[in-house]
């Protein structure tokens, strides 16, 4: 009797790879997140524009606690405007950055392994959460470094300032403070990317309560004690709490 012998199954054909973008399709696509990006800047600045009065009232809450005047006073005709225009681009890249970084994100997504993409969404959902509460932190702690500006003059000096200065002023401690904000997630960063080690951030204790002191002495733009002492004392405090979590995410 012949027995039949059945051919044995035929392996599965290979997936075809995945078909790589040409530089003009990256070009293409840098365009259009690009443009989203300035669509969304537009419609915040507009929304900034018109809402003018409002958020000048609450920037200028600093102002009124340490002075007890509600007026800023200029001397150029164009200054009016300027803060207007002003209050409005600030306002407007506020209400555009989430835009900008999904749009960012899913730019960057597409070149990133499933690994990475799953490190990547804890350190930029992090990075944010420590800007928005660093600036926060800054206009909490801008009384009291007004209060000690108006001071330090003497009684002699009538403060009188100015809607650009001010302004200024409180941008530069916000970005200060939010940026400052971002060192535990570069350290802990650093210690995954084994660079540095957290045996090594623990034999740096001394000198680096030492240097964060001496950096926000130099980096705050109010050069008071108390934006000093608000920006310093956290910073420290990342500095312990990213050496743990350095070993922790290492195991």
């Amino acid at each position: 009797m012949s027995v039949a012998v059945l051919d044995p199954p035929a392996p599965p054909a290979p997936e075809a790879p995945k078909a790589q973008m040409t530089v003009i399709g990256h070009l293409t696509e840098l365009r259009r997140r690009l443009v989203i990006c300035a669509a969304a800047l537009a419609v915040g600045g507009v929304i900034g524009f018109i809402l003018y009065g409002r958020i000048l009232d609450f920037l200028i809450q600093p102002y009124v606690s340490a002075t007890g005047s509600s007026k800023l006073f200029i001397t150029d005709p164009l200054e009016g405007f300027a803060t207007r225009i002003k209050v409005a681009g600030y306002t407007g890249l506020v209400l555009a950055m989430p835009v900008v970084l999904f749009q960012l994100w899913r730019f960057i997504t597409p070149g990133l392994h499933r690994k990475e993409r799953r490190m990547a969404v804890p350190f930029v959902a992090s990075a944010l959460l420590l800007f928005v509460f660093g600036a926060s932190l800054a206009f909490w702690t801008l009384p009291k470094a007004l209060e000690f500006l108006v001071q330090i003059g003497g009684d002699n000096l009538e403060t009188i300032f100015s809607p650009s200065a001010y302004l200024k002023l409180v941008t530069f401690m916000m970005v200060a403070f939010g940026l400052a904000f971002e060192f535990p997630v570069v350290l802990v960063f650093l210690q995954l990317a084994r660079i540095v080690t957290s045996r090594r951030l623990r034999s740096w204790r001394r000198y680096t309560a030492v240097g964060i002191f001496v950096f926000v002495a130099v980096a705050t733009p109010s050069q008071d004690p108390y934006s000093l002492f608000a920006l310093a004392v956290p910073m420290y405090l990342f500095y312990e709490l990213s050496i743990v979590a350095g070993r922790l995410l290492k195991r």
